[in-house]
């Protein structure tokens, strides 16, 4: 395609499968920066997550399809540049906003001020567009757009005085420049409410049914199971729990026990370690609150393998941090304090430290990115260093974004002879690579991991969960013993 000067408000069709959109300008040292950004929007021309916003703090969409390539220098001045691969964006992503925010400066201080269009396969030149600005501290300067099945892009060059903060919000960011430790954001999980006082006792009452699970009422705690039904353990620490929470954790120590049995492994023990996706893109399931109820629903089946009342927990995204021992008795307090993304602040470089409760781990140290394979190898090592009677059961939650293929496998592929099993769970984000491949890779000889994708987690029942959750765990602890791994 022959390269185009464009008006604003300017249309181009666009038939590059992928592009690189150069935000430049002819500034001298000393002067403002600038910095390119991008947001994927829907139909209704809003984000969907505060992970569907890519710039120099979340430098790459969880789909891959959008990335940020970084800044170059020379003479001429300074590009920063976005990086789309339209044949990669997911179909519900309707319009590629190309925007920009001003460092020390407004546009207007930025002489050369443009925007070019690039084949990234060729490098060649499909559009320019000179733009002019006064005030501005944040700019569109573009956006790529679908019309009939056929992308296109469209010179924009509108500004705003508030600042890239300004221009996210009006696209459904959540901002929140500097939150405290408890303060709900998109970022952070709300607090939740303070547990009921204990409940004075009263007569046994039947057990509820299992579709009422997801939202049980207060009372006392369940009746003992029928004659039949596999025993819960008693967990140490139980005890100390509110009324409404231990009666959902009694009823789904027996669901576990009940699919451990469907399964063969009636009677089974293991050391349960949990890892909690923390990246960009996960933060709308915990300011939801479904990482916790996914906490507490996993915090059953580590007391029904292991009756210490405690389970090893990590976090991660561009770095694994081990979280405080997960004591049953403290599951309110724990779920509180430790379910937790990222406190970066979305438009700052860099965030004051602020106030962190005893054992809480420093988020903006874990980051934002998808590295599941950093985390995999501490574990790894974990569970070499704290050898155990038992196999460990590992419960890894993500929400895909997975791009560390070859590394995955090889942490993976070396753990075989380990005494571990990895049951990964997809939270309903793609790209979850070698994840879900992994049944079929060959070489191994015993297949130690176990992969499900779900939309939504919060849906699905007990009953589907653990037995979707224990249905490979078994047959592993059956092949891992026949070949002396435990």
């Amino acid at each position: 395609m022959t390269a185009t000067s464009m008006a604003k408000g300017g249309n181009l069709p666009v038939a590059a499968k992928a592009v690189h959109v150069e935000l430049g300008w002819s500034g001298s040292p000393g002067g403002p920066d600038a910095d390119a950004s991008a947001l994927l929007l829907g139909a209704d021309g809003r984000v969907r997550d505060d992970g569907d916003f890519v710039f120099y703090n979340q430098p790459q969409h969880a789909s891959g399809a959008v990335r940020h390539l970084g800044k170059r220098s020379d003479g001429a001045g300074t590009t920063d540049t976005i990086g789309v691969d339209l044949e990669a964006l997911e179909p519900e992503i309707d319009r590629v906003v190309l925007g920009a925010s001003a460092d020390g400066g407004t546009f207007g201080q930025l002489p050369g001020l443009r925007l070019r269009l690039l084949d990234a396969a060729t490098g060649g030149q499909l559009a320019l567009f000179e733009m002019q600005a006064t005030t501005e501290t944040a700019f569109i300067g573009g956006e790529l757009y679908r019309r009939a099945g056929q992308w296109k892009f469209r010179a924009v060059g509108q500004g705003y005085a508030s600042g890239l903060a300004g221009l996210a919000t009006d696209f459904g960011i959540s901002v929140d420049e500097d939150p405290a430790v408890t303060t709900p954001t998109a970022s952070s999980p709300p607090t939740p409410a303070a547990p009921p006082p204990p409940m004075p006792a009263a007569p046994a009452s039947p057990t509820p049914p299992l579709a009422n699970m997801a939202q049980p009422q207060p009372g006392p705690p369940a009746a003992p199971p029928a004659p039949g039904t596999p025993a819960a353990r008693l967990v140490k620490g139980e005890e100390q729990l509110p009324v409404d929470m231990r009666k959902r954790l009694s009823l789904r120590k027996e669901q576990v026990a009940v699919s451990l049995r469907k399964h063969g492994a009636e009677g089974v023990t293991a050391r349960v370690i949990l890892v909690l996706d923390a990246s960009g893109s996960m933060s709308m399931l915990y300011s939801k609150g479904v990482v916790a109820d996914v906490v507490e629903r996993m915090a059953a089946v580590a007391a029904q393998l292991d009756d210490d009342g405690e389970m090893q927990a990590w976090t991660f995204a561009s770095n694994p941090a081990r979280l405080p021992d997960l004591t049953l008795g403290e599951l309110p307090q724990w779920l509180q304090h430790h379910v937790r993304v990222g406190e970066l602040a979305l438009f700052r470089r860099k965030k004051p430290q602020k106030g962190l409760l005893p054992g809480q781990v420093d988020m903006r140290a874990v980051g934002i990115q998808n590295e599941e394979q950093k985390v995999i190898a501490e574990v790894r090592a974990y569970v070499r260093d704290h050898p155990a009677a038992a196999p460990t059961l590992v419960l890894f939650f993500s929400d895909g974004g997975v791009y560390r293929n070859k590394e995955i496998e090889t942490e993976l592929r070396e753990a075989v002879d380990e005494p571990v099993f990895w049951q990964f769970v997809g939270l309903g984000r793609a790209q979850y690579g070698v994840l879900e491949r992994f049944d079929t890779l060959p070489g191994r000889r015993v297949d130690n991991v176990g992969f499900f994708a779900v939309d939504d987690i919060s849906r699905v029942p007990d009953t589907e969960l653990y037995d979707r959750l224990l249905s490979e765990f078994p047959s592993w602890i059956r092949e891992a013993r026949r070949l002396n791994i435990i």
